[in-house]
């Protein structure tokens, strides 16, 4: 395999097995999805030894022309630090999803694993596409599977759950259309040349657009991807989907399809429309403390484990929020260690609530009683190390993401204004307090959910985790410790391009200011 191919095998490979899925006996349908998985991983290990990490610009790059008329739309994708680590992130949680997809998948086990890698087609090429309508379809593309994934294999209220998914993103999809094409036709004004979606390109021509151009342009986008975040008030769909998804597609759910909004934020938001981010960054600093503290506080009146977890995810990409929002080098750098990390994190979470519900048949709180850590010691470990996680302890991912985020949104270009300085400061010291509910809410978990005399119900009819599920539990765990212990592996990828967004960003901004003191 050639690098310059590389790019285009990741996206085939999920996409030709979900017809080979499809077409091939049920018996051999998981023996397939496997291989499939490991052929992801094998080729992001390749992408990942013929990356450069010193260079900032777009790497492996393929361009073909797809479409000439209306619309002049190409085949284009190519990658960089940020797109690489997620790139990563989606390879390693996929194959994690499949293994834990056994029991689940014994249900007309073809379509849902072709399901599965339909979906990490379109997850995958979102990350990697630098054609823009390229990337919206992609990005449509994912309701389809997810939708069914939900729909099919869920819980009781699967179909509500599931309608309720689609309606809210697809509603955010309507929005991105509209400013796609509202930026396509503002930037095409000024000639044939200037006829793109070429990412790249509109990179470097929509910061030059008037501010009221940038303004309508963004708002699309941003809605769009407040509502994959998801982010208050567009933020109801994802409990509930969590609560009815099965515990596989929970993992891919809030580990890599929350991701695909972070993203859009930091490549779209922050990279066409900078102007606008300066503007209004204060008001999304404080969007995003609210989501972290808020969500934090709803996670403390829940019963059930999965919608924990699901609060807890709206929660941490508060953080993220921040971090783009707060427009310095550290806080970008913080939000993008946050998407990864929380990536792993998430998925453990899930996975493990997916462990204690196959052998209770409950994920009420109220009802397991707790005492499960003397019959579950494997199963106990792996939560123990993912709650730490969670929480934020030091020597372990979140911590990394998190101190980053506090100090980039501290030493803000924003707070350097000082009619903004005591906002931005009051804001990081309110999200500052979410972090006390964080350590609340998961200790309080577990002291129900493993602490205290055990249930005599339980008590002989409990087993501890499967070889498998050690398995799936220890890769995540694993990538979980040395993101904590050595998170320079992962940030030297991505660094050159947040610094050179938050001196784009800053000096945009500095211009800004010296234009409102002239007039």
């Amino acid at each position: 395999m050639t690098p310059e191919h590389i790019l285009t095998a990741l996206i085939l490979i999920p996409l030709l097995g979900t017809f080979a899925i499809a077409w091939a006996p049920a018996s051999s349908a998981r023996q397939i999805a496997l291989a499939l998985g490991w052929a992801m991983v094998a080729v992001t290990v390749i992408l990942g030894l013929n990356f450069n990490p010193a260079d900032g610009a777009m790497q492996f790059v393929e361009k073909i022309s797809w479409i000439t008329a209306p619309f002049p739309v190409e085949y284009h994708v190519g990658v960089d630090g940020l797109s690489y680590c997620l790139v990563v992130l989606t390879a390693i949680v996929t194959l994690m999803s499949i293994y834990a997809s056994g029991a689940i998948a014994e249900h007309r086990p073809r379509l849902y694993y072709s399901m599965l890698m339909l979906l990490t087609t379109a997850i995958v090429g979102v990350f990697i596409s630098l054609d823009l309508l390229q990337f919206f379809v992609l990005w449509e593309l994912e309701l389809v599977p997810m939708y069914f994934l939900i729909a099919i294999w869920g819980g009781p209220r699967r179909d509500y759950a599931a309608m309720k998914f689609l309606i809210y993103t697809f509603a955010g999809g309507i929005f991105m259309l509209a400013s796609l094409l509202y930026l396509y036709f503002s930037v095409s004004q000024a000639g044939p040349d200037f006829q793109t979606f070429d990412m790249v390109k509109l990179a470097q021509i929509a910061p030059q657009l008037t501010a009221q151009v940038q303004g309508l342009g963004c708002l699309g986008f941003l809605l769009a991807f407040l509502i994959k975040l998801p982010s208050f008030p567009f933020h109801t769909w994802l409990p509930d989907a969590h609560v009815e998804a099965p515990t596989p597609i929970s993992m891919i759910l809030a580990g890599l399809l929350l991701k695909m909004g972070t993203y859009g934020l930091v490549r779209i938001c922050m990279g066409f429309f900078p102007d606008v981010i300066i503007t209004y960054g204060v008001f999304l600093l404080g969007l995003g403390a609210f989501n972290v503290v808020w969500a934090a506080i709803a996670c403390l009146v829940q019963d059930d484990m999965k919608r924990i977890i699901a609060y807890s995810s709206v929660s941490h990409m508060g953080f993220v929020l921040m971090g783009m929002a707060c427009l310095s080098s550290a806080g970008l750098s913080g939000a993008i260690f946050q998407m990864v990390s929380h990536g792993f994190i998430s998925a453990l979470l899930f996975f493990l609530v997916g462990c204690v519900y196959e052998r209770c048949h409950t994920r009420k709180l109220s009802e397991i009683g707790g005492g499960l850590a003397a019959q579950m010691p494997i199963i106990f470990y792996f939560w123990m190390l993912a709650a730490l996680a969670n929480i934020g302890l030091p020597g372990l991912a979140g911590f990394v993401a998190e101190a980053t985020v506090f100090y980039g949104s501290y030493t803000s270009p924003l707070a350097a204004i000082a009619a903004n300085a005591d906002v931005v400061h009051g804001w990081i010291i309110f999200a500052a307090t979410g972090v006390i509910l964080s350590a609340g809410y998961m200790l309080w978990l577990l002291k129900r959910l493993f602490y205290g005399p055990e249930m005599p119900k339980w008590v002989g009819h409990l087993t501890d985790a499967r070889p498998q599920e050690v398995f799936v539990g220890a890769v995540l765990s694993i990538c979980v410790i040395v993101l904590g212990i050595y998170p320079m592996m992962m940030t030297n990828t991505y660094q050159q391009i947040a610094d050179r967004m938050a001196k784009d960003v800053t000096a945009r901004q500095v211009s800004m200011t010296t234009n409102q003191i002239v007039q």
